[in-house]
């Protein structure tokens, strides 16, 4: 009975430190893996680092992030379902200036009435 009662004291003193042992290998294992997952996302962003010292990318995403066009390019730009063709060496013309309403109501008054130079 002696004997059976120090090896539930061993057991009983023992399961502490075992468990604590146990918790700690399982966080070793949680950063090792966190640090793996970390290297990773080093590498990946140096190597999108590299990219983006590329002139030819910055030029790429230039071109169809912002809608940037060369000289000379076609732009094709489709608003509600309507393509709408510009070129990117040429400035549009402005459009006419629209009177406000009750100048144009004033204008055809006086062109009615005889004035065209009002």
């Amino acid at each position: 009975m002696l004997l059976v009662g120090l090896v539930l004291l061993l057991a009983l003193t023992l399961a502490g430190p075992v468990r604590q042992f146990l918790a700690g290998r399982a966080e070793l294992t949680r950063l090792a893996a966190e640090g793996t997952a970390l290297d990773q996302r080093i590498a990946d962003l140096q190597t999108q680092l590299e990219r983006q010292a590329d002139p030819a990318y910055t030029t790429r995403q230039a071109r169809e992030r912002l809608t940037y066009v060369l000289p000379g390019d076609r732009l094709v730009v489709v608003v509600d379902g309507e393509a709408v063709e510009g070129d990117a060496g040429t400035v549009p013309e402005p459009a006419p200036a629209q009177l406000p309403w009750y100048e144009a109501l004033l204008h055809s008054v006086a062109v009615a009435d005889g004035e065209p130079g009002r």
